[in-house]
């Protein structure tokens, strides 16, 4: 058996991973996996001799807020939770001899591609230059954590793409209500890197399984432009959306206006794609074709 503590108990990704686990107990006909889940906000349970969790999911943070025109009090609230909580986390997992910290950064980490519909393409050797406050408090949260490793306490840093799924939050509910709505769409050919939230799931359950720490980079296997997706939603609704090309001039003088306009039109249509080529640990992970996973979201 494997025991999962997951850190967090209103997470979107942490009650994902849950329900996965226990579909895959009843799948398997077997209770390979027991989860358990706490409230930060109760403070750490008291180290009891040997740990009886075997790894540490880590989903407590604060994301998927606008991040413009914040107080200094509220910037300092990112890096306390993203930064803090996660180190402070750590330390007790390591004390509490949990062999396996599992912490969910972003590829926030490498700089927005929300301005001026830009381009962002993250390879081995591309180093993370965070361009706002949020980004930059997850990447002070790796650093921190990457200090505590040893031999026998290893982390695990997933800098994730958009992640989506039924119920998900961000950009995704936002097309799916876009293709409800619109019969036409521009036809715009950038790249994105995303992750179906069951295939994270599974690549959880398998990093659970080596007790592998490093840096990993999940994600589909294909890059989709948001005009695929879109269109994607639609036939999963049972709607046909024509892409126009007609339209594109009008997204790119959304993508340089100033302010939170431009800010949505970059996030929407800019490029963010992570090289195929880098190292994503475990194998075998992506269960659903990207066509099966928009079923299923919507």
């Amino acid at each position: 058996m494997k025991h999962l503590l997951i850190t967090g108990v209103h997470s979107y990704i942490g009650n994902a991973v849950e329900a996965y686990l226990e579909q895959w107990n009843k799948r398997e006909g077997q209770g390979r996996y027991q989860v358990d889940k706490i409230s930060l906000r109760d403070g750490f349970p008291k180290p009891d001799g040997e740990s009886k969790w075997d790894a540490l999911l880590h989903v407590a943070g604060i994301a998927h807020a606008d991040i413009s025109g914040v107080s200094e009090e509220t910037k300092a609230l990112y890096y306390r939770v993203n930064r803090d909580l996660a180190v402070e986390t750590a330390k007790w997992a390591r004390q509490a001899g949990i062999p396996l910290f599992i912490y969910l950064s972003s590829v926030i980490v490498y700089g927005e591609s929300g301005k001026a519909c830009r381009n962002v393409h993250i390879t081995a050797d591309r180093k993370p230059a965070p361009t706002s406050f949020y980004g930059d408090s997850k990447y002070q949260g790796e650093l921190g954590l990457q200090e505590l490793e040893t031999e026998d306490f290893h982390v695990a840093i997933l800098r994730l793409p958009m992640v989506y799924g039924k119920g998900s939050k961000g950009n995704f509910p936002m097309l799916v209500k876009l293709a409800e709505r619109l019969p036409f769409f521009p036809n715009i050919e950038n790249r994105r890197s995303m992750i179906y939230v069951e295939n994270l799931a599974e690549f959880i359950r398998l990093l659970t399984e080596s007790g592998e720490g490093g840096i990993f980079f999940p994600q589909n296997e294909e890059y989709v432009s948001t005009a695929e997706l879109v269109k994607e939603i639609g036939t999963a609704r049972g709607k046909k959306i024509r892409l126009v090309r007609a339209l594109n001039p009008f997204v790119r003088l959304a993508c340089v206006l100033p302010g939170k306009a431009g800010g949505m039109a970059g996030k929407a249509f800019g490029s963010l794609t992570i090289d195929l080529g880098i190292d994503q640990g475990p194998e075998g992970y992506r269960k659903y074709s990207f066509s099966e996973s928009i079923r299923k979201s919507v």
